[in-house]
């Protein structure tokens, strides 16, 4: 009997071991997208394996790059640094749906009156010069900056936002984290905190600001506010294949580009790409 159960464990695993596979890897924003339609790709398809990987933006496009994984996950451009790093990828990217990049804070600091910023006030704490909430009419409390390793699509576009500069250093910042899940704990943790993230991320304890445009106007982080185009922080969510997808890849691309696979763009809090 033992060695009827270890042959038929040796068995299901060389069956498995022989599934068609797809590699994907890249941004903790798209991240939640993909594992979503990945589970309901596979019930349909249950000869086929879909393993993916996070590590942020620029590790899915170099790990593409370098032919170690299928479909890149990015919430950012890519580079033509990265395009001159890899002659030999045909770098294709195929919008999933949109998203706003958007400066959070402790809800501490929300609910004490600090609602909305300029992005010239956002630029002045990322460099240093305001180190305390008081100069923003906050609270008297010092600043918790927190800043996103450099190789993060979500940083890319917040800097280029508020520096014109999507490399720009940030002087003021006194945390470096890497995923959505990890700064949203921080800030959660802290009573005094500032960061970035996406739309998708926001919560009753880490609160979107609103951002006051020409000092009179101020546009909010709503869904509204992203499908019309508004919310100055916006960017498409895009999944990165080398050269035309063919086969089961297709396939895959396809459900997610589908009614099915956009109602789990629309689930994960992001926008839809019809909308």
């Amino acid at each position: 009997f033992v060695k009827l159960v270890l042959l038929f464990a040796f068995l299901t695993m060389l069956s498995c071991s022989k599934k068609e596979a797809i590699y994907i890897s890249g941004s903790t924003t798209v991240l939640p997208v993909i594992t979503q339609a990945a589970e309901a790709f596979k019930a349909d398809h249950t000869d086929f394996n879909i393993i993916i990987n996070a590590g942020g933006s620029g590790v899915g496009i170099n790990q593409l790059g370098e032919h170690k994984t299928e479909i890149a996950m990015a919430s950012r451009d890519i580079t033509d640094s990265e395009i001159n790093k890899y002659p030999n990828t045909t770098f294709n990217p195929i919008s999933i749906g949109k998203d706003a990049v958007v400066p959070v804070v402790s809800s501490e600091i929300y609910d004490a009156g600090v609602t909305a910023l300029t992005l010239n006030d956002i630029a002045r704490i990322y460099s240093g010069e305001i180190s305390n909430w008081k100069e923003l009419n906050g609270p008297d409390k010092a600043i918790l900056c927190i800043d996103k390793e450099a190789s993060r699509g979500t940083r890319h576009i917040f800097m280029n936002a508020i520096f014109g500069d999507k490399n720009a250093e940030a002087k003021g910042a006194d945390l470096v984290l890497g995923s959505n899940n990890e700064e949203q704990t921080a800030l959660v943790q802290s009573d005094a905190a500032i960061g970035m993230l996406s739309h998708a991320w926001l919560s009753k304890d880490v609160k979107g600001l609103g951002i006051i445009q020409n000092n009179q106007n101020t546009v909010h982080p709503s869904l509204e506010n992203i499908v019309n185009g508004s919310y100055p922080i916006s960017r498409d969510l895009t999944i990165i294949t080398n050269g035309k997808p063919e086969g089961k890849l297709k396939q895959f691309i396809n459900f997610i580009l589908s009614q099915s696979g956009q109602r789990i763009v629309q689930k994960s809090g992001y926008v839809k790409i019809n909308s």
